[in-house]
């Protein structure tokens, strides 16, 4: 970490809230969890090529401990058991961060895998295994590239991340709904597994929601397996807020502020994220400001350019400030669904995207492929009952118009968007104008389906779908599971991973399809 960079972070942590105390959680589980203080496993994210962030998040029992400031040890090494060591030193885990650990790398090699480890006193954490991004002008054979989203806890167990350590990716993209706010349901009927949290709305309460998320084992083996670079998307917060607006209040900001201050402040203390994204601090105790968009590299393979469709979003189209949820509305009756003035991202990074994307195309062999990966599916879907869903892309028009032309304007070598949030798998041609089929194709789409979370819709509703939408290839709502992008410099493969029965802690997986992009060639081709 950069001196600029410890300045930052320091100055945040004597901003932010009460300490913090043993995850409400944690009561219901064996006691050697209490004595293990990295029992939330380790992880990596955001490989650069001279470094990566390391995180771990201390759990500590005696309550003197959990008001203290602890210094932990940390090792990176050549070999898993640690006889070549590259680099050690010690990090402060702050009460007032949550006893979180983000340690930032430079000095490492490009293009190559590490093992690394933390230690307090004579406890010593899992180990590791992550890897820094080839160097600038590196053209690699290949990079496995494996996307997921939306992991709600009663849904489902977690083996789909079992199966995806498996497939031993380079990077994971996780694009969205790490968490879920919401108490478990009254009606327990079918769900994988249950909690006893609180519909999350406090500092300790989103802090005990990722205790309760990484207390899955296959989680942890996921995070540990290779460096992941995440954003967010709503249930991190509360359920379609948009920008500073939420429900819960029912109209008083300062009430939702404190809350979305919260959420934010738990998201960056329990993910691998740098002390960059921490840019704008706020003048008082509230997180007012994360950024989460941000790009990178993969040597002259791919640029990942990782969006942030949720903190700057327009209030979605004819919602009612008393609704819960963003919902449907019809184009004639919705006059505000067309504005131009309407934005998913925000202007600044509507900007920042359009300038990334002409820098991609500026010189092709730079860049061989454009990465777009954002929370939710872009491509429009035409309902057959003539509704316009408004929370995702279908809700802002005009956006999407603007980020088309940019696309087709700039036309970089070969762009693929990516998504999550519908726990649906869509595979879809991207057109021009996306209103018009016979429009020219500029893009490649590939949505992914959930780790965990039902869809709440039926394939019959979704088959119909596909024949009012003929850019759609693909469409499945019925199976949870991840994606697999094998990127060469000639070609690009999706493989779409499925579970048997997300109801299993031990379920098998299956490949549901395997499309196909070719360098120049934009849009899938199903093999």
């Amino acid at each position: 970490m950069t001196q600029e960079q410890r300045r930052i972070f320091l100055r945040h942590a004597a901003w932010a809230a009460a300490a913090v105390t043993l995850p409400r959680w944690a009561w219901s589980n064996p006691p050697s969890l209490h004595a293990n203080p990295f029992a939330l496993g380790v992880a990596s994210g955001d490989p650069a090529p001279d470094g990566v962030v390391l995180w771990t998040r201390l759990v500590l029992a005696d309550p003197a401990q959990m008001q203290a400031t602890h210094t932990v040890r940390w090792e990176v090494a050549h070999d898993v058991r640690f006889a070549q060591i590259v680099q050690k030193g010690e990090a402060t885990a702050l009460p007032t961060l949550g006893h979180s650990v983000h340690v930032e790398l430079q000095g490492l090699a490009p293009g190559r895998w590490y093992h690394y480890r933390f230690m307090l006193g004579d406890a010593i954490s899992t180990v590791g295994r992550t890897r820094t991004a080839p160097a600038p002008g590196d053209l690699p054979d290949a990079l496995r590239l494996a996307f997921a989203s939306c992991q709600r806890w009663e849904h489902g167990h977690y083996a789909a991340w079992r199966h995806l350590v498996a497939d031993q990716p380079d990077l994971v993209l996780f694009l969205g709904d790490y968490i879920y706010e919401y108490a478990t349901p009254k009606n327990t009927t079918d769900l994988a597994r249950t909690h006893s949290l609180r519909l999350a709305s406090t500092l300790a309460d989103f802090r005990d929601r990722y205790a309760l998320h990484k207390s899955d084992l296959a989680l942890q083996a996921a995070h540990a397996a290779c460096p992941w670079a995440v954003t967010w998307d709503d249930h991190e917060v509360q359920n379609d807020y948009a920008a500073s607006t939420g429900h819960a209040g029912r109209g008083d900001d300062a009430s939702f502020l404190a809350l979305r201050g919260a959420a934010w402040q738990a998201f960056y203390e329990n993910m691998p994220l740098r002390a960059a994204s921490l840019n704008r601090p706020s003048p008082d105790t509230r997180w007012d400001a994360l950024q989460v968009y941000r790009r990178l590299r993969w040597g002259r393979l791919a640029h990942i350019h990782l969006l942030d469709s949720r903190q700057y979003r327009s209030w979605q189209a004819c919602r009612s400030p008393q609704s819960a949820s963003a919902g449907a509305v019809r184009a004639a009756d919705c006059a505000d669904l067309a504005s131009p003035a309407r934005t998913l991202l925000g202007t600044a990074q509507e900007q920042w995207l359009h300038a990334g994307l002409a820098t991609d195309a500026r010189d092709q062999n730079t860049t061989r492929w454009s990465v777009l990966a954002q929370q939710t599916l872009f491509s429009p879907r035409h309902y057959p009952s003539g509704v316009t869903s408004t929370d995702s892309w279908d809700g802002y028009p005009t956006a999407r118009a603007r980020l088309l032309q940019a696309v087709g304007q700039h036309a970089p070598r070969n762009t693929v968007l990516l998504g999550g949030d519908i726990h649906q798998n869509y595979v879809c041609r991207v057109h021009a104008d996306p209103d018009r089929p016979d429009s020219s194709v500029i893009a490649s789409e590939f949505c992914g389906t959930s780790i965990s979370s039902r869809s709440g819709t039926t394939q019959d509703k979704v088959d119909a779908i596909v024949r009012h939408n003929p850019h759609v290839l693909l469409a499945r709502c019925d199976q949870r599971g991840y994606g697999l992008a094998d990127i060469t410099p000639a070609r690009w493969t999706t493989t779409l991973r499925v579970l048997d029965d997300p109801l299993r802690v031990d379920s098998t997986a299956t490949t549901l399809a395997q499309f196909v992009v070719e360098d120049k060639r934009p849009g899938p081709v199903r093999v």
